[in-house]
């Protein structure tokens, strides 16, 4: 019995590197992603989109091996909570790596040489910065099941969330040029990814929290503007 306990908890050791690992392919995409969008790189933006596949096949192989792992064990207390995280923790993965497909997908559409506004993308940049911060720091909390340094993502999404408004107000006031206000709505798109990953980041933050006391909460409206939580 204490030999195969023994296997089980090596089993989910390595499922549980394998869905955190998948954060650092999301770093990867998000990297590139976002080199795309400032540098109008078709050719490098149309890698993120084929790399997805990457980060699809991890999720797969992640989802695979809990449910098999679950058909021959029955994992309690501490256990259970680390299976039913990963689950949710790999979901998180496949999402924010659609979200970098996103990004990318607009680099075509927002035109080889459009007119840009320095806000705009000084914006987008810092949230691209604060969005990669976040994902590195939720793999860290959940690896050293750091309940404090995953409370703290909350914190920094509400950063990014200012800027996602912030960059939705600069863009109704770009001017009566026509090819700066397309091209300041696919930025807005753009931001509304980027949000998108830090909200997924604090999704992560709560299942820490619920690996390390058994509680589940939910840490924060990421999505609702600060009057909102208030």
């Amino acid at each position: 019995m204490q030999e195969t306990r023994h296997h089980f908890r090596e089993a989910l050791k390595e499922l549980e590197r394998q869905a955190l690992g998948g954060l650092d392919m999301v770093t990867n995409a998000l990297d590139r992603a976002l080199e795309a969008i400032s540098y109008q790189d078709v050719e490098l933006a149309a890698m993120v989109v084929a790399d997805d596949d990457r980060i699809d096949g991890r999720y797969l192989e992640v989802h695979q091996g809990i449910l098999s792992l679950l058909a021959r064990e029955a994992p309690v207390a501490g256990d259970l909570r680390v299976v039913a995280a990963l689950l949710h923790v790999i979901r998180c993965v496949e999402r924010m790596g659609d979200q970098c497909v996103n990004i990318a997908k607009l680099v075509p559409l927002s035109g080889y040489e459009a007119p840009k506004d320095k806000d705009i993308l000084d914006a987008i940049e810092r949230m691209g910065q604060l969005a990669r911060s976040q994902v590195a720091q939720a793999k860290e909390s959940f690896t050293t099941r750091n309940a404090e340094l995953a409370q703290d993502l909350v914190r920094q999404d509400a950063e990014i969330n200012r800027l996602n408004r912030e960059i939705f107000r600069r863009a109704v006031e770009v001017g009566d040029n026509l090819d700066v206000r397309e091209w300041a709505m696919f930025m807005i798109l753009v931001a509304r990814c980027l949000e998108r990953v830090g909200d997924n980041t604090v999704d992560i933050a709560e299942q820490t929290v619920f690996v390390v006391t058994g509680l589940f909460r939910e840490l924060s409206d990421a999505s609702a503007p600060p009057a909102a939580r208030a």
